[in-house]
């Protein structure tokens, strides 16, 4: 005969309750929050040059600049971090006789490559 599974409670279900309750409040901001009717760009603007002076806050190009320097900042440490991440990952793992290779001097290698050659 099988057995229903119990609930445990206690202070491990804290964290996934406090998780459930911001979802909710972020859905709720969401969900009554009202955005801008979404504006087009000028016919004849250069569109490129725009969103680069826009990025560091600069009013000189075509399109109005509305401060996107925290996000670049906020994108280029993101890329960075992958960055580290991709070389972490794709780094090879040493075993003890790989170490013991570059200690002495190559000298175990060598006897390996020789002795193998001989028979």
């Amino acid at each position: 005969m099988t057995t229903r599974p119990e609930l445990k409670l206690g202070s491990h279900l804290l964290p996934g309750l406090a998780a459930i309750g911001l979802f909710i409040v972020m859905t709720v901001a969401f969900l009554s929050a009202s955005f801008p009717q979404p504006q087009g760009f000028p016919a004849n603007a250069n569109i490129t040059a725009s969103i680069g002076y826009a990025m560091f806050n600069l009013d000189v190009g075509d399109v109005a600049g509305e401060s996107f320097l925290a996000a670049f900042i906020v994108i280029a440490l993101t890329l960075d971090v992958a960055l580290d991440g991709s070389i972490h990952l794709a780094r090879r793992e040493r075993s003890e006789e790989d170490s013991s290779v570059l200690t002495d001097g190559g000298r175990k290698l060598k006897k390996q490559i020789f002795n193998e050659g001989d028979e």
